[in-house]
């Protein structure tokens, strides 16, 4: 009989993961158990999608504030330290700023707006407008910023990040003055020692800091790229990936992750005797359209996975060959010629006509985001996801 179900993907319950746990055993041991528990097989091609936090526990990758702190401070010393472009988050940021502040003697906190780099907006579009207010020209101070547009809390989190980032800094003692730019070039007319912490952006602000008279210029993947006093670190992306584990630690992004995945890989082939793709995924790369958020807050979607997840779809748009290649047919026969059409396709489509309107991402990105979204960030106890029947089409 004819399959009639393409894409599943299933998040799959494992235990609490700990520091020190085998992570590999438990990921193929959770993946078999539901295979048994659900009666679903094994294919060539299938998915094994994994949380990168539970990867990240399981390695006790953890730092402290203070931690933090010694990095911050081996780097700046007494200077007054620049803190620019971060991203409005308890989660992802509050911490990593109470370890900078306790680093420092004096900070100049400068936001961009109306929104930060994933979208979590400081004010509306319109209230710019109407105030006649240019973000990519105009630097405004705290009180000027206030004057125009008041108290302004976020909208999912209740919370005015301009007050509670400042409070955070001045919790030390330390003096906290607040400005409001979307220029990197602003923030050298207050000190030229500045940690940058934009995530996607951030190699083009340090080279035009450091072009325009920067001294000491870093970003956060800077920051704990190295172990402090035994501290986790991750010597690729720093405190960028990093979530809140408690008021005074965070779980800093996974490291060393390819052996991981290649290991994973390796043990299912010799339990199910198939090849079967392992990824690791942090957040996915797609934007609420309602709250106008980015959701990738993680320096990349996938810090590893194994080489059948390189490259990028390569697909033929149905509904444009049934419109126009086929118009002419129905039934049996348009279903024969579209078939025939993705059996002998190309290599590669990109700029052929019938391949519009396809997504052309990273398969990581994608898969990254369908795992996500399955997964959820909240009480499902899905850390795992599992993927079938990604990579096929009509023809199968």
């Amino acid at each position: 009989m004819e399959r009639i179900v393409g894409t599943v993907a299933r998040g799959l319950r494992c235990p609490i993961i700990n520091r020190g746990d085998n992570i590999e055993d438990i990921v193929v041991e959770s993946v078999l158990k539901a295979s048994e528990v659900e009666g679903f097989t094994f294919n060539d091609k299938d998915i094994v999608s994994i949380t990168e936090s539970i990867v990240a526990r399981a390695q006790g990758n953890y730092a402290t504030i203070d931690h933090i702190a010694k990095d911050v401070s081996s780097k700046f010393g007494e200077e007054t330290v620049g803190v620019i472009f971060p991203i409005l988050s308890r989660n992802r940021f509050a911490i990593c700023l109470r370890g900078i502040a306790k680093g420092v003697k004096k900070v100049v906190l400068m936001l961009s707006y109306p929104s930060d780099e994933v979208g979590n907006h400081l004010v509306d579009l319109d209230m710019l407008d109407e105030k006649g207010i240019n973000p990519w020209t105009d630097v405004l101070t705290e009180e000027q910023f206030r004057g125009h547009f008041g108290y302004n809390k976020h909208a999912f989190t209740g919370i005015d990040y301009i007050d509670y980032y400042k409070s955070l800094v001045e919790e030390y003692g330390i003096e906290c003055e607040v400005i409001f730019s979307n220029s990197p070039k602003t923030i050298l007319d207050y000190t030229k020692h500045v940690l940058t912490c934009d995530i996607h952006t951030r190699f083009r602000t340090k080279k035009i800091l450091k072009a325009n008279g920067g001294i000491s210029v870093y970003s956060l993947d800077d920051i704990l790229a190295e172990s402090m006093d035994g501290s986790g670190y991750n010597e690729d992306y720093g405190l960028l990936g990093s979530n809140k584990s408690t008021e005074d630690d965070v779980k800093l992004f996974p490291r060393n992750c390819q052996p991981v995945v290649d290991n994973i890989q390796h043990i299912l082939k010799e339990k199910t005797g198939k090849d079967i793709e392992v990824m690791i995924y942090g957040d996915g790369a797609f934007k609420d359209p309602v709250g106008k958020i980015w959701e990738l807050a993680d320096p990349v979607v996938s810090p590893a996975y194994t080489p059948g997840l390189d490259g990028t779809p390569n697909e033929i748009k149905l509904k444009y060959l049934a419109d126009n290649n086929f118009a002419d047919l129905r039934g049996d026969d348009l279903k024969q010629a579209i078939s025939q059409f993705i059996t002998d396709k190309d290599d590669d489509l990109v700029g052929a006509m019938e391949a519009q309107g396809t997504t052309p991402r990273k398969l990581t990105d994608l898969i990254g985001s369908l795992s996500d979204l399955t997964s959820g960030s909240g009480d499902k106890g899905t850390p795992i996801v599992f993927i079938q029947g990604y990579f096929d089409n009509f023809t199968k």
